[in-house]
This record gives structure tokens, C-alpha cells and sequence, in this order.
């Protein structure tokens, strides 16, 4: 009898259950439905963002553009033939790298050879900006010395993570400091002058030519060495920006005609003039609002890192605010901004993680949950997710679009670089990125390439490749000299 009563009462609350996750998917639908788009949706979203590539691209439309379009003046991809050794330098917040990257042609191969970590203490984040440059310059001295590097002049990949405007591969004026620097005497200069200026106040060590180098071209750099029809750079991190190869006859803001010029798209300012309103959710606008830059990045808030966790977390209040879930009882944790970060989405949707993973994060946020209530998070969190992923192929496949409209090609076959760790960790945003860029770009076959170490390896790869097409140039001088001599010569006899 027992056994029976037990058996009919776990039936019961099974029933309930299900009845009750039935109820609230009809439910839950109008709350979803903002963050579903359809694929024309996502070819109009692609449509626009290809129209704000050209203003960009444009000698004077450039100005008021929401997608900046910034060219990086690296004219190529790696050809395979790079060799030698570089060091690379990459500053980006509190901590450098330093590295030393040999290039392997015979293998087709990027090794990292050696690496270091230097600190940036806070003080020096705030004081002469000469300072910081003699303690860079220090750093990479160190380096060069203890590596046994000293006697060679290496060229060197700088990879400087602050808002710059690049005027030459080796001219770049920082516009404004980020990320809690703000070190003086630096904003609207060239920071390669500075650091070179540095090393030479040392005297003790020299360096070869410079390369700046922003880390979506670093990532596409990298890439390419291994792959050489690699000629996109992406990244869906904490962040997201995209750049790619631009016929030079496009590119308005430089001389020249010829060839072709990476373009560093800086797509997450897609949307600022408000062409994402129609598709922007109240909660996307919430988190704007929030924002440290209220109205700047639009389309970045949508789809990075950085955002995605707290999206999930507004819509998870306001169906808690509604008394769809967790019984209408929030905790103090889920009210609070930034609690529901986007590495907590990863467990909801993986098939690999079990119900105790996803029981340890509502409990630790203070829930008092149910089965059900952890089936409309997973939803919650694959929903938007998906969005993300979705509105992120609709951005390349402007890209791929553009690219094989610039060449005339019925089809294009080419690769992406791609990095960040919203791509790399979240268990299904690679594959629906993938599925739904094929859809909107049909004609381009796409491969995906992840990048190992971008800012590092890619920043070598761009400063080789600077190199290899200097040579070619001194190579074409050297002949076309030769050629008016034989032709002199030619003539007097």
C-alpha cells in the first residue's frame, strides 16, 4: 500500500509539472518572441550593416558613420614564404606580454618560443606618460637580455589595445586612454615614437621595424599563415569587432588604388545611429541605459560577452516580477546587476552538465526553484543566446557578401580567424553561427578557423608579412633601375 501511495503521489507532482511547464511555454512565448528573428529579419539587419561599410568606408561620409571602418594598413595576407624571428609586445590593461615568435616556413608554422608577464603598477597607470613607456621599454630590455636576444635587431608586432587612429602600419595617435589609465602626455601622440624614443633613452638594445597591430587583425594574421586564403578576422568575446581584406579602390580615406587593405570594421558600433531600434528588446535598452556609455556599441550590448548574461538576468526579473518562475519570489542576488554572468549560461544549455550543476548556481544565487523553473532559465538563456549568435552571422555574411560583390565572383571560398571566449566556451554559438551564415550567405563557403594567440603570434605574422612586402618593393625598385640602365645601354650602342 505503501509502495502504491508513493507511486501515485510522485505521478501526481510529475503531472503538475508538466502541466505547469505547458502553461507557461504558451506563456513564455510573448516574452521570447522579441529575441526570434526571422532570416528575412536577419537579411535586412545584414542589408543595413553592409550599407554602413561603404559610409565608412567613404572620404567624407566616414565622419558621421556608426561603423567606423578604420583602415589598419596591412596590405596582405601571409603568402606562406614569411620567416624569422620577431618579438611581439602586447598592452592592453594592467599586465604586458612580451614574446619571442619564430616563424617556420619550411614547416608553415607560428611557434611562441618565449613569453613574460610584466606588471603595470597603478601609480604609473596615472602618472608621465614617459614613465610608463621607460618601464615598457625596461621590460622588453629584460626580456631581450635574459632570452639571450641581445646583438639581434627583431623586428616587432605591437599590439596596443586602446582607442588609436592609425595613420601608417607604424604610426598610431592614441585618441583617448581606457581601462583606468591615464597617463599624461600620451593622448594624440604616435605611442610608436614614444616607445621608440624610450628604447633609445636606454641605448642598451635596439629594435627592428614596428608593426601596430589592432587583435581582430592579429586574430585573421595568425589564422592566415596556417590558411592562406584567410582574410576575415573576428572576435565574440567580452567584446566583438570584425575585419577583413578591402580592395584598396573602396578605401577612400588612402591613396592608392592598387591591391587590397585590411579594414578594421569595428562593427559593435553598429546600431549607434539607431538603426537596431526595431529589433532592440526593453531589455536590450535597459542595458544600455546602464551602460558606462549609454547609446555607443549597440550592437556590441547585443550580442557580446560583456551584456549577455545580464540580457538573461533582466528577462529572468521580469518573469519572476510576473510570477512565471521561481514561484514570484526574486532574490536579493538576481535583483542585482551583473549576478548573472555569461559563463553561467553555459551550463543551462550543455548537454554535458547535470541537473546538479544548474541546482549549484540557482541556489547559490538565493532561488528557491523547481524543475520547471530550471527549464524556462535554459530556455531563457538558448533564446538569447541564439539571438546572438544569429545577429552575429548576419555581420559576416555582410562581409562575405561584400567581399565576393568586390571581386565579381559567382562564388567565394574563403576562411575566418576567429577568437574570443564566447565563441570558444558556449557550447552551440559556433555551430548556429555557422548554420545561419550559410543561409544568409549561400554563395560564400565559409570555413571557421580558431585562433591560437592573436595578439601574440598574429602580431609577428603582420609585422613578416610588412617585412615580405618590403622587400618585394625594394626588389621592384632594384629591377626597374636596372631595366633604364640595359635601355641606356641599349640606346648608346
Amino acid at each position: 500500500m505503501r509502495e502504491s501511495k508513493c507511486s501515485s503521489s510522485t505521478i501526481k507532482v510529475h503531472l503538475e509539472l508538466e502541466y505547469r511547464e505547458i502553461r507557461l511555454s504558451l506563456k513564455l512565448q510573448g516574452y521570447l518572441e522579441p529575441f526570434q528573428l526571422s532570416l528575412e529579419k536577419l537579411q535586412e539587419v545584414s542589408h543595413r550593416l553592409r550599407r554602413d561599410m561603404t559610409r565608412g568606408l567613404g572620404k567624407h561620409s566616414h565622419h558621421n558613420a556608426p561603423v567606423k571602418m578604420l583602415p589598419t594598413f596591412v596590405r596582405a595576407t601571409p603568402d606562406g614564404t614569411e620567416k624569422g624571428d620577431f618579438l611581439a609586445l602586447d598592452l592592453g590593461g594592467t599586465h604586458f606580454r612580451v614574446l619571442h615568435v619564430r616563424v617556420v616556413e619550411e614547416e608553415q608554422k607560428v611557434l611562441k618560443m618565449d613569453s613574460q608577464i610584466c606588471t603595470i603598477p597603478t601609480d604609473m597607470m596615472l602618472g608621465p606618460g614617459q614613465q610608463l613607456f621607460d618601464h615598457i621599454a625596461a621590460c622588453l630590455g629584460d626580456f631581450i637580455s635574459s632570452r639571450n636576444l641581445k646583438g639581434q635587431t627583431l623586428p616587432l608586432g605591437f599590439t596596443f589595445s586602446f582607442p588609436c587612429e592609425q595613420k601608417e602600419i607604424d604610426k598610431s595617435i592614441l585618441i583617448r586612454w581606457t581601462k583606468g589609465f591615464k597617463c599624461s602626455g600620451v593622448e594624440g601622440e604616435d605611442v610608436v615614437k614614444l616607445l621608440k624614443e624610450a628604447i633609445q633613452r636606454r641605448g642598451d638594445y635596439e629594435i627592428g621595424t614596428v608593426a601596430m597591430v589592432n587583435d581582430t587583425v592579429g586574430t585573421m594574421m595568425s589564422c592566415g599563415y596556417r590558411d592562406q586564403s584567410c582574410e576575415i578576422g573576428m572576435i565574440i568575446g567580452t567584446g566583438t569587432n570584425a575585419c577583413y581584406m578591402e580592395e584598396m579602390k573602396n578605401v577612400k580615406r588612402v591613396e592608392g588604388e592598387d591591391g587590397r587593405m585590411c579594414i578594421n570594421t569595428e562593427w559593435g558600433g553598429f546600431g549607434d545611429d539607431g538603426s537596431l531600434k526595431d529589433i532592440q528588446t526593453t531589455f536590450d535598452v535597459m542595458v544600455d541605459e546602464a551602460s558606462v556609455n549609454p547609446g555607443v556599441h549597440i550592437f556590441e550590448k547585443m550580442i557580446s560577452g560583456m551584456y549577455l548574461g545580464e540580457i538573461v538576468r533582466l528577462l529572468l526579473v521580469k518573469l519572476t516580477e510576473d510570477k512565471f518562475l521561481f514561484s514570484g519570489q526574486a532574490s536579493e542576488t538576481l535583483l542585482m546587476p551583473g549576478s548573472f554572468e555569461t559563463n553561467v549560461i553555459y551550463p543551462f544549455i550543455s548537454a554535458e552538465h547535470s541537473l546538479e550543476n544548474v541546482e549549484h548556481i540557482l541556489t547559490k544565487l538565493g532561488l528557491k526553484w523547481d524543475e520547471v523553473d530550471a527549464r524556462v532559465v535554459r530556455v531563457c538563456c538558448d533564446t538569447i543566446s541564439s539571438r546572438s549568435a544569429r545577429l552575429c552571422a548576419a555581420a559576416l555574411a555582410a562581409i562575405t557578401n561584400r567581399i565576393r560583390n568586390n571581386r565579381k565572383l559567382g562564388h567565394l571560398k574563403t576562411t575566418v580567424g576567429v577568437d574570443g571566449t564566447v565563441y570558444k566556451k558556449h557550447p552551440n554559438f559556433g555551430e548556429e553561427l555557422q548554420a545561419t551564415v550559410r543561409l544568409l550567405a549561400p554563395a560564400c563557403h565559409i570555413t571557421f578557423m580558431v585562433s591560437e594567440d592573436g595578439s601574440g603570434k598574429g602580431a609577428a605574422m603582420v609585422t613578416a608579412v610588412a617585412q615580405r612586402l618590403a622587400r618585394q618593393s625594394r626588389l621592384l625598385e632594384d629591377s626597374e633601375g636596372e631595366d633604364e640602365e640595359e635601355e641606356e645601354e641599349d640606346e648608346n650602342n
